[in-house]
């Protein structure tokens, strides 16, 4: 036993039976099956939703998705003849991802500031500015040039993805690939293409989807259509989707502007302005039969194109004298319609009006005769005497014709004193003076016009020959249309059509015939009244030759009265018997001393209504052979409107036509010397034949005098009441207000 208890004992040995290496292999069979199955469902899931966990993930990187804008096209603007006064082009914003371009795994840089650079032509500079400076370069989105062009953003999208067969190196190749973190905006940009035309009408677009001006402003909400929105949502299956609202295109609109009309208008108001000039000058015709604007010219002028451009209004050393305040001033002051929104005393050429009214009232008849003994006294102490244009003469006996025809101050005074304010002022309202018209152009004045209380013996005497109270020129026309067309008084208005953006009609505007003013006996009788003013009155300078036509001066005396400031004027209409067109022209302070003469306003009608009435294919009722015969035009306009397309020239101080140089020229463009004989490029004379000096054959007459007609026109004295100020009284603002004249029902009219 001894043995047995002193023998070492031996540590035991592990040992792995069978039964558990079996388990073991099992154990790691499920194990290796188990990973197996994982990289299965692994792959499964990748290969269908890892787009979709993906796009997760970038979205829920980002925080939030970004929606972009899809900007809507503008409508267009037609005039009569669908030529386009106002249409929108595609133009592109051109947007640089910095962060992107600035990842620092990628050399794009370079690449991309060359590009943008060499293809785009924006300053390197400003680039680099925005790629470094700490507050843009992680933003993903700084605008770097605005209205690039279609051409010009396909020449960029070419140039970083060049084709297979550019030919370019494999370096280059290399090179254009860098070119990243660059992308574009679509936006719209508003073209005129007949610039500075009819600008005071057509207006024009501050931004896309902003106009207060013009047609632009009055039809925005029709032109400006509906934005559209591109942006992303993730969708209940997770999925990020995309979804676009497309854009609607604006309504287009048609006018009844005519843009040769336009043309021949301000052909015309150029020629006044070169040769003599004024403080401004306002130009309408209208249909009479419709109350359509045919043109309109209504002062300054500025290119729509780039309207906050002074520099055809002022000196650009006048312009840089203005402070901000001044600046918005002077831009809302060329902005502005003068044919719209100015109320003045327009004068004379409101009698036919008053005549009219006071026939339609019964308050005198055709047969009525009144003498002129040069004036009228007023006053409990008669020390009120209000003179005729012709004082210390007289016309002597006259009727309604005469009245008329002589524009005689002292005729009407009676007329007025027969008809009594109550009368009178009814027959200013049977007008709508005093009321806006209506007409679809924005901010209409509406004249102030006196009141039963306002109004006394010497303020109705001074009415009946327009002082005292003021219109706008679309409220002195539109009154005149009715007067001519047999007493039926439209809306004016310009818009004729509005079209969808595949031209189809959506809506046509007849003309809105709002009442009748006087019956078509009387009007027949005003419009021979007026054409014996052309005849051998006071308008006789304002005749065409071969057409019949009827007119009435104007000439009222500014405030304060005395100081030789005129606003003069002339409203005609042709043929007399069916008239096509009337046409209203002011010239407010012209540039001459004697301001006082109606004959300035006659010469630019004259001028726009020979060519005019050819043009609207008018048939010259005078002419035995069917063909216009010329007339002769005030001196004034020769040598100004033969060529109308000389550009970079102006007037010197002595008259002469200059060109950009400072060299005389001709109004050809040719250049010549002081006594006008041309000259070649390097200021040598022009031989002809028989090497004698060669003498221009349009020199430009440089005299800014003229032959006024001396016939008088009515001029009110310097006691006559001023207008009243808007404070002092109400203007009617009904143009449906009722009245004592024929009524829509008694004419036939619903």
């Amino acid at each position: 036993m001894s043995d047995t208890r002193q023998r070492k004992r031996k540590k035991p040995q592990p040992k792995i039976n069978h039964t558990m290496r079996g388990k073991l292999v099992g154990l790691f069979a499920v194990v290796i099956l188990a990973l197996v199955c994982l990289l299965g469902r692994i792959t499964y899931i990748n290969a269908t939703s890892g787009t979709k966990y993906k796009k997760r993930v970038l979205l829920q990187a980002q925080q939030s998705y970004q929606s972009s804008v899809l900007p809507a096209k503008r409508g267009n603007i037609y005039d009569c003849n669908g030529n386009l006064l106002a249409t929108s082009q595609k133009v592109y914003t051109v947007i640089l991802d910095c962060k992107e371009v600035n990842d620092e795994k990628h050399d794009y840089v370079d690449a991309t500031v060359k590009a943008l650079v060499d293809v785009l032509g924006i300053d390197e500079d400003d680039i680099r500015k925005k790629l470094t400076d700490p507050a843009t370069s992680s933003s993903q989105y700084q605008i770097l040039k605005k209205q690039i062009t279609m051409d010009q953003k396909k020449a960029f999208e070419e140039y970083a993805s060049p084709g297979e067969d550019s030919g370019l190196s494999e370096k280059e190749l290399e090179e254009r690939a860098n070119v990243q973190g660059v992308w574009f905006e679509e936006d719209y940009l508003r073209i005129y293409p007949f610039d500075e035309l009819a600008c005071d009408t057509i207006g024009f677009t501050l931004s896309r989807e902003t106009a207060d001006a013009g047609l632009e402003g009055y039809y925005n909400s029709t032109l400006m259509g509906t934005d559209g929105r591109q942006y992303g949502y993730i969708n209940d299956e997770s999925d990020a989707e995309q979804t676009i609202m497309e854009p609607v295109t604006g309504e287009s609109i048609e006018t009844s502007l005519d843009v040769g009309a336009q043309q021949i208008v301000e052909k015309y108001v150029n020629g006044f302005k070169a040769s003599m000039g004024a403080k401004n000058i306002g130009v309408i015709v209208m249909r009479p039969s419709t109350g359509e604007i045919i043109a309109m010219d209504g002062g300054d002028r500025y290119d729509l194109n780039n309207p906050r451009d002074m520099s055809q209004v002022y000196s650009q050393e006048e312009i840089d004298k203005m402070s901000d305040e001044e600046t918005v001033t002077a831009l809302n002051a060329m902005w502005g319609n003068f044919c719209v929104t100015d109320a003045f005393e327009v004068g004379s050429v409101v009698k036919p009006i008053v005549m009219a009214g006071a026939l339609e009232k019964g308050k005198i008849s055709a047969t009525d005769t009144f003498n002129c003994d040069g004036g009228e006294t007023f006053g409990a102490n008669g020390d009120t005497y209000i003179k005729c244009a012709v004082w210390p003469d007289a016309h002597g006996t006259e009727t309604l014709r005469e009245v008329i025809a002589n524009s005689c101050n002292d005729g009407m005074m009676q007329i007025a004193a027969k008809m009594g304010t109550e009368a009178f002022l009814k027959a200013q309202s049977l007008f709508n003076f005093g009321s806006r018209t209506g007409i679809d152009l924005p901010n209409e004045g509406a004249g102030v016009i006196h009141t039963t209380e306002t109004m006394g013996e010497t303020e109705l005497a001074c009415s009946a020959f327009g002082q005292g109270y003021t219109l706008t020129m679309i409220q002195e026309i539109n009154a005149m249309c009715s007067v001519i067309n047999g007493g039926y008084y439209y809306q004016p208005h310009l818009v004729t059509k509005i079209k969808d953006s595949s031209g189809g009609i959506v809506k046509t505007i007849s003309p809105t015939l709002m009442k009748q003013t006087i019956s078509e006996k009387i009007s027949a009788d005003i419009r021979s009244y007026m054409a014996a003013s052309v005849d051998h009155g006071t308008s006789r300078t304002s005749k065409v030759q071969g057409y019949s036509s009827g007119g009435k001066t104007g000439t009222a005396e500014k405030l304060p009265r005395g100081n030789g400031k005129y606003l003069v004027s002339f409203i005609g209409f042709a043929p007399v018997d069916d008239p096509a067109l009337v046409i209203y022209v002011v010239v407010d302070e012209p540039n001459v001393e004697d301001q006082a003469s109606s004959t300035y306003a006659q010469y630019i009608a004259q001028g726009i209504l020979s060519e005019l009435l050819p043009y609207l294919n008018v048939v010259p009722d005078e002419s035995e052979d069917g063909t216009v015969p010329e007339t002769e035009l005030w001196e004034g306009f020769k040598g100004h409107l033969k060529s109308t397309s000389i550009s970079d020239s102006e007037l010197d101080s002595d008259g002469n036509l200059v060109d950009a140089d400072g060299n005389l020229i001709d109004w050809d463009g040719n250049r010549i010397d002081e006594n006008g004989y041309l000259l070649d490029a390097n200021g040598d004379h022009i031989l002809d034949e028989e090497g004698n000096y060669k003498m221009s054959t349009n020199l430009v007459s440089a005299s800014g005098s003229t032959d006024a007609d001396s016939s008088g026109d009515a001029v009110s004295n310097p006691d006559a009441p001023a207008p009243l100020e808007d404070d002092e009284a109400e203007t009617t603002e009904d143009n449906d207000e009722e009245t004592d004249g024929i009524t829509n029902e008694e004419a036939g009219l619903e």
